[in-house]
């Protein structure tokens, strides 16, 4: 009897141990899923976000030519070529092109369709035009054209506006005006290619603003509120002004050129680079500035004497040195922006109160020669002779910083 009630008892025991068991596990289990359910859905996992590549240096390596011009006789020259309208460029890949971010000259004529004046008609009357037809050339080399000159107006108004409409038809960027009264034409805000490093050392190709001021002074000094329209710029971005103006075939500058110019550097230009002349002139170091008083013809139809046909492309390299990326980024997302003319370019640049940019330049000559009706690079004995006349060493060696030589 004894016996029955002790294995019941044992029976008794286990079922209530069972049922302990099941009850715990499934209070363990219910708390289980409550954590999971109430627990953030990243917690155990590792997440992996990757970060764009931020700008970490800008810089851009520029050209700057004199007098540019493909009209009159070159067109003949042209014509008379097997290469036709690509003659005036076909010895250009020898400065190297695809070293420099961006080319700037001046083009000396309108590029007004349908005028067919000869050279001899053009040149009895001082009347100049350059083919549209040779723009998709030009714009294989040229990144902006100053228009600020004596012949952009030899086909009137309407061939003044034809220009324009043509060069933004081949993609060149313009600033400037031949009415020097015009002063909202003065300055003009250009997408000036350079390259970026990004915080993973790969190099793109980015656009950032930079201010083009252009004055044609030939038949009268420019205004002073002409000149003060650099300050609007130059609180905030690089402002490069180049003027047109002084007496022609003239080794230096008078004293109305000199104190212009200078004029420019006090308004806040960080660099001043001259033409019209027709000849290189001096250069000089104002305020720790450079000024170029004329680099010369780089493509013209002059030929007889050695001054005509020589020039000084002035190489600019600029670089940001500013190490604030974001700040970067945000002067780069505008740069694209700022490619048409008379864009919105500086309203956008105001209103986000973007801080200038801390900038370095350094400046080099590479000499030109457009003898025998061809332009190409210079002869060595050309260089030093180019060097000599612009006083090049002695400015280089009074520049101040954020201004160098190369």
């Amino acid at each position: 009897m004894q016996s029955v009630k002790a294995r019941y008892s044992r029976r008794k025991k286990i079922v209530f141990l069972g049922i302990l068991l099941i009850v715990i596990a499934s209070i363990t289990v219910a708390v289980l899923w409550t954590i999971k359910i109430s627990a953030p859905s990243h917690i155990g996992q590792t997440e992996i976000v990757k970060k764009a590549p931020q700008p970490k240096t800008i810089s851009s390596n520029v050209l700057f030519f004199g007098n540019t011009f493909w009209g009159r006789y070159i067109n003949d020259w042209s014509m008379a070529s097997s290469l036709k309208y690509e003659y005036p460029f076909s010895r250009l890949s020898e400065f190297n092109r695809n070293q420099y971010d961006a080319w700037i000259s001046g083009i000396e004529c309108p590029t007004a369709v349908g005028v067919n004046m000869t050279s001899a008609e053009q040149e009895q009357a001082l009347q100049f035009n350059c083919s549209p037809e040779y723009l998709p050339e030009v714009a294989k080399w040229f990144t902006a054209f100053t228009l600020a000159n004596n012949h952009t107006d030899n086909q009137g108004a309407e061939g003044f506006n034809e220009t324009k409409r043509q060069l933004d038809i081949n993609g060149i960027q313009y600033f400037g005006n031949y009415d020097f009264n015009a002063t909202d034409d003065v300055c003009e805000i250009i997408s000036l290619p350079v390259s970026v490093v990004n915080s993973d050392d790969k190099i793109e190709k980015a656009k950032l603003p930079v201010a083009m001021c252009a004055y044609h002074g030939v038949f009268g000094v420019p205004s002073a509120e002409s000149v003060a329209e650099i300050q609007k710029y130059s609180k905030y971005m690089t402002v490069i002004a180049m003027p047109h103006m002084g007496a022609e075939y003239k080794s230096e500058p008078d004293q109305i050129k000199t104190d212009f110019y200078r004029s420019l550097i006090d308004a806040g230009a960080d660099m001043v680079i001259g033409d019209h002349p027709h000849w290189i002139q001096t250069t000089e170091s104002y305020e720790g500035h450079l000024i170029v008083y004329s680099m010369g013809n780089f493509m013209f139809d002059q030929q007889d004497t050695p001054e005509v046909v020589r020039s000084a492309g002035i190489k600019m390299v600029m670089k940001i040195t500013d190490k604030d990326s974001g700040l970067l980024k945000k002067w780069l997302d505008i740069g694209d922006k700022c490619a048409t003319y008379k864009d919105d370019c500086l309203s956008l640049v105001s209103k986000q109160e973007l801080k200038k940019l801390t900038t370095t330049y350094q400046f080099g000559v590479i000499g030109t020669n457009d003898g025998d009706k061809i332009v190409k690079p210079a002869t060595a004995e050309q260089q030093s002779s180019i060097l000599d006349r612009l006083k090049w060493q002695s400015t280089m060696d009074q520049l101040q910083p954020p201004y160098s030589s190369l």
